[in-house]
């Protein structure tokens, strides 16, 4: 097996009979081993560097019906909430006192959040913090509208593609969405010039081995700037509420494969990470990760952007306790830096 990771390392890919030996035959030892390969390219890239990006959480309202997702269209048990443009200018103040240079905007599909809405909320972060990296993470628009945030100001935009095969996406969303259109927004990303992120659930419902394979070629195909993965993780108002968690173990191996194939890449330690295992993010790291994102959201609005139970909303994840989580990051050999770590691969 670890010829195989050794491969991995030198040529960044495999076959996928390799990838599927692996993802399949992976030990305790295996695992040991791949994540301390991973670590080492991580270290070659960025010396022991973890960047902070700061999450604001804009709004839970959505227009789509995901049947994983807390915050989809048809849970009528949440306490719906989105931030005003003065609000989130006033987090961005916040993150930049705490050091901050990436800014996260997140939210659902919200309908009442107009292309020109946020385009000016775009454009006035651009204005008042110059030197900050400004990403967005706001589900899927015309290449119009993506045109538009870019010439605005934004730099980066996170869409995971959640599987690349269209049959299992059909499981995982409503027939109103489609993979296909997924796909396109991303095509349409990367031609614009974002720095583009991508992504999958480990662990989803009706998610196979072969359905992960599918998704390793496509994002080695796509080369995206960032990938962001993390352990699926229920929510009870949901269709897949007694579907089981995906595994930290299986988490961190695809971290792992995902720094050997794409050494310069941003890898987020996620906050499902950290929610499915309290030392989950500190895992992630030691597997090759280097990106993390506390939370800049207002306080009172944290826990309704419950995309799945018993999220991270306080404490470390918190932005005000970044010393806990600089000395998180330290006690594994890693320090916290304030640089937006822009990425050209």
């Amino acid at each position: 097996m670890k010829q195989w990771i050794d491969k991995l390392r030198q040529e960044r890919t495999l076959t996928p009979e390799e990838f599927r030996q692996l993802l399949t035959g992976c030990d305790a030892e295996i695992l040991r081993y791949i994540n301390k390969q991973a670590q080492e390219v991580a270290l070659l890239h960025f010396g022991n560097k973890i960047y902070i990006r700061g999450l604001i959480e804009i709004s839970n309202c959505c227009r789509n019906n995901c049947y994983y997702c807390g915050i989809r269209k048809g849970n009528p048990n949440i306490e719906r909430y989105r931030l005003s443009r003065e609000s989130i200018l006033n987090c961005c103040k916040q993150g930049y006192e705490l050091g901050f240079r990436t800014f996260v905007l997140q939210g659902g599909e919200d309908p009442a959040l107009t292309n020109d809405q946020i385009e000016m909320t775009v454009a006035r972060i651009r204005q008042e913090y110059p030197d900050c990296a400004i990403t967005l993470s706001l589900g899927e628009k015309s290449r119009e509208a993506y045109e538009r945030f870019f010439r605005a100001g934004a730099n980066r935009y996170l869409l995971r593609h959640e599987t690349y095969n269209e049959l299992h996406y059909r499981q995982l969303h409503p027939a109103e969405m489609s993979g296909k259109r997924r796909l396109q927004c991303l095509a349409d990303l990367k031609e614009i010039g974002y720095q583009t992120g991508t992504g999958i659930m480990v662990g989803s419902p009706g998610q196979t081995v072969e359905h992960i394979i599918e998704d390793i070629l496509f994002i080695e195909k796509l080369r995206p700037e960032m990938i962001g993965i993390g352990p699926f993780l229920p929510h009870h108002d949901t269709p897949f509420a007694g579907h089981p968690n995906g595994t930290v173990e299986q988490t961190i191996l695809l971290l792992s494969i995902f720094r050997l194939m794409h050494p310069a890449a941003l890898i987020p330690a996620t906050t499902a990470l950290g929610t499915a295992d309290p030392k989950g993010r500190e895992k992630g790291l030691l597997a090759g990760a280097n990106v993390v994102m506390p939370n800049l959201s207002p306080v009172k609005d944290r826990k309704k952007y419950e995309l799945y139970d018993n999220k991270i909303c306080t404490g470390d994840e918190a932005a005000e306790c970044r010393v806990c989580l600089k000395n998180r990051v330290k006690s594994v050999g890693f320090e916290l830096v304030e640089d937006r770590g822009d990425v050209a691969l």
